[in-house]
């Protein structure tokens, strides 16, 4: 499932790779942005508790009026002077705070004897509360009801009464989101727009290769040579795999002439021989030799298809395959032999007909010789048309089917023409299924009680 979601091509592989690196990377920054924002926070709350517990807190509330009596009223209402704790019942004491307060508050020389610190909502400090009603617009703004505010109270070593500092809960400020949410915006577009474009320079050749490579069989299309492009090593790279592509043209082209002249230089004298044994007077020798003669031709005449066979020289046509594998049955029945014609379907497709019959004829062959029947039958399954060859031999065991395919591979070792002949057969048709982008399997068909029934061999080509 995973495979499937992840993207398979380089260039969506190293852009989700970065993508996620810089996710992280900034995930990783929004964490510690977060705790020194928080620590900053706390600082500042306990620094602004500890400055007003410190300060002197005997300045008495006077009557509204004047500026001085505006900051006399803001004093008053920062700090208090109480005989009781300020925590009140359910409300829980922060340690940690305290632990800070207590040590800022040491370090100016401040003898403490019992500290609190707790937080409560504004609206349930009924001394903010108070001020509120009868204070003007500087403390509408600075507590609001619906906040939070942080108390701290603290006694002197040998004094009775308790100092009472508030301080509203500043709230987190929310540009420094913003911040970190443009600035990754701003890396993603940079970051991962310039390596797409890096990228795409490098790729864009690379996918030009690979599709050259699939198309190339060793057969020069008339298409020229890639053009070198991308960075250095691509553009090595191009011109690397033109030079050997040019090579292995060439290679092919002298193995064809080769081919050409072997077939030519051992079939003639094989003609000849074949005439002059038709002046020997015993009719049995004679027989045995033209057999002979007729067993090295076929051979022959497999190992030069088997090596033609990924060089074809005539093109794809339109084939009905249902009238294609009639035909190749109406042969074997003119001739006597066992077969039928099973289930097919209607089914048209791009091949070269005459390899596609060679390679049916080759699978026919085999069923004969083995099984003695040979049932042909054409569907469609699972996106494929299946040509389908059924005898009723012995099978194969199950341990040598995979290697059946083999060049020179038989299911018993001898070479003779009545047990088998050379073992390419199967090889050929294999090559041939292949020369059209299908495969060809081999298995064996099972009874009712498990036992081998024959041999089934398909020939699958992709719809």
């Amino acid at each position: 499932m995973i495979r499937r979601i992840l993207p398979r091509s380089l260039l969506g592989q190293m852009l989700l790779s970065v993508a996620l690196a810089l996710l992280v990377a900034q995930t990783i920054s929004v964490v510690l942005r977060y705790r020194a924002e928080e620590r900053r926070v706390e600082n500042g709350l306990v620094n602004e508790l500890a400055f007003q517990l410190v300060a002197d807190p005997r300045i008495e509330y006077a009557p509204r009026g004047d500026q001085r009596s505006q900051r006399r009223e803001r004093r008053r209402l920062r700090i208090e002077r109480a005989l009781e704790s300020p925590q009140l019942q359910g409300e829980s004491r922060n340690r940690e705070r305290e632990r800070a307060l207590r040590g800022v508050l040491e370090t100016q020389g401040i003898a403490v004897g019992e500290l609190v610190v707790i937080s409560r909502e504004v609206s349930r400090d009924s001394y903010i509360m108070d001020g509120l009603r009868r204070g003007g617009r500087f403390l509408r703004n600075r507590w609001d009801p619906g906040g939070e505010l942080v108390v701290a109270g603290m006694k002197r070593e040998g004094e009775d009464q308790w100092l009472i500092a508030r301080a509203p809960r500043p709230e987190r400020p929310r540009s420094t989101m913003v911040g970190i949410i443009m600035q990754t915006l701003i890396l993603y577009l940079v970051m991962v727009g310039g390596l797409y474009l890096l990228l795409r320079r490098i790729t864009r050749p690379l996918a030009t290769l690979t599709r050259r490579v699939e198309r190339f069989g060793g057969v020069s299309d008339g298409a020229p040579p890639m053009e070198p492009s991308g960075p250095e090593d691509t553009r090595r790279l191009i011109t690397a795999h033109n030079a050997m592509e040019a090579r292995i043209a060439g290679l092919l082209d002298e193995k064809d002439v080769m081919l050409g002249a072997i077939g030519h230089d051992l079939k003639t004298p094989l003609a000849a021989l074949r005439v002059r044994i038709e002046s020997v007077d015993d009719e049995a020798e004679r027989a045995k030799m033209a057999a002979t003669i007729e067993d090295i031709t076929r051979s022959l005449d497999d190992i030069l298809s088997l090596a033609r066979v990924g060089r074809p020289s005539d093109p794809l046509e339109k084939t009905e395959l249902s009238a294609l594998v009639s035909s190749v049955v109406e042969e074997y029945e003119d001739m006597g032999e066992d077969v039928a014609l099973g289930d097919t379907e209607r089914v048209a497709l791009p091949v070269r007909a005459t390899w596609l019959r060679r390679a049916i004829r080759n699978l026919v062959g085999n069923a004969l010789r083995y099984g003695n029947h040979a049932r042909l039958s054409l569907i469609r399954d699972n996106g494929h048309a299946i040509i389908r060859i059924a005898d009723t031999g012995p099978g194969i065991p199950e341990e040598q089917i995979a290697h059946m395919t083999e060049p020179f591979t038989r299911g018993e070792t001898s070479r003779s023409r009545e047990t088998g002949g050379a073992g390419l057969g199967l090889t050929l048709a294999r090559a041939i299924a292949e020369q059209h982008g299908g495969t060809l399997v081999l298995s064996n068909a099972k009874g009712e009680a498990g036992a081998t029934t024959g041999l089934v061999a398909e020939i699958r080509l992709p719809l």
